[in-house]
């Protein structure tokens, strides 16, 4: 078993509207989307499951300390 792991930098991408689950141990082949790997490797962590209204760019918080996950807020910036 592992820990999460934090990057240092969001994931910027174009999204697409729908559900979606991001990956929040960090471990994922697929990220910023859970592939399911934190049932292996982080048992506890579950993806982070949200309704995206509109198409766009978005940036997908990585270091998991963002108020407004799953979106990015700078707080990956701030010691």
């Amino acid at each position: 078993m592992s820990e999460p792991m934090h990057k240092s930098q969001p994931i910027v991408i174009e999204e697409t509207p729908g559900k979606k689950a991001y990956c929040q141990c960090g471990h994922s082949e697929k990220l910023p989307y859970c592939d399911g790997t934190h049932s292996r490797a982080c048992p506890g962590v579950s993806p982070l499951v949200v309704e995206v209204a509109d198409a766009g760019k978005k940036a997908v918080c990585q270091c998991h300390r963002s108020e407004n996950l799953p979106w990015c807020d700078g707080s990956h910036s701030r010691s």
